[in-house]
């Protein structure tokens, strides 16, 4: 199966190897993996910031370097549910109408394309670890996503995974609400952190980097003995 990668800016600039491990993933997953390395933004954050015209620019130029895509996989459902859900909405009654619709209905957040397209859960990976999983806003609202994650985690060789309380609750981060609100995201990552460590966790997984951004910054920050996995960095462990 041919794929074609996606891969927000924040991993580009901040954590290249999860985009690494997640080509490792899907190459293990008997996927060819493409990559055009013209591809930028989404568009999300200028249209989150009410830039409408400015996203539109930056989502017109996505559906250019993504016209030949048969699946197109992110590591992030906060980016996978924007291209999904609001493109249609953003190129309404436009000439790409109808490019924004079909592209949405090829855009997957990678555990949802192993777990719902692919059909695959185990990857031989191994982390002897105590870990709890973050459930990202984005991959639950914007993606229903829920159960697939903690299936890859169920396979995965030595992790005993321990839910914590709250676990729908956001991080607190937002994108630009983090910087607009401070206080507020700072109160809301600390309930987050202080949640994980109850449950004894070494490691807290999610499918959002954007999140463990936010989290692993609290955590280096107060000198939490406690450390931050992207899904597909835990999948790529052991082999």
């Amino acid at each position: 199966m041919n794929v074609d990668l996606f891969i927000p800016c924040f991993i580009d600039q901040l954590y290249p190897d999860t985009a690494f491990n997640m080509i490792k993933v899907l190459e293990k997953a008997g996927c060819k993996v493409h990559y055009n390395t013209n591809q930028t933004c989404c568009g999300q954050p200028a249209f989150n910031a009410g830039f409408c015209d400015d996203s539109r620019a930056v989502a017109t130029k996505f559906l250019h370097d993504f016209k030949s895509a048969d699946y197109i996989i992110a590591p992030s459902a906060s980016c996978s549910g924007f291209i999904r859900n609001y493109y249609p909405k953003l190129f309404e009654n436009g000439t790409h109408t109808n490019k924004a619709k079909e592209i949405s209905k090829r855009i997957y957040e990678f555990s949802e394309f192993l777990t719902d397209i692919l059909k695959q859960e185990k990857f031989g990976a191994i982390l002897n670890a105590k870990a709890t999983y973050h459930d990202s806003c984005a991959a639950l609202r914007e993606c229903k996503i829920k159960e697939g994650p903690r299936k890859l985690l169920s396979y995965v060789q030595g992790l005993d995974l321990i839910e914590m309380n709250d676990n729908e609750t956001c991080c607190g981060f937002g994108g630009t609400f983090s910087v607009k609100f401070e206080d507020i995201s700072i109160a809301m990552v600390e309930q987050k952190v202080n949640n994980a460590i109850a449950t004894g966790a070494e490691y807290i997984i999610s499918t959002d980097q954007s999140c463990l951004m936010q989290i692993d910054g609290y955590i280096k920050k107060n000198n939490i003995n406690m450390k931050t996995l992207h899904l597909a960095d835990v999948l790529s462990m052991g082999w």
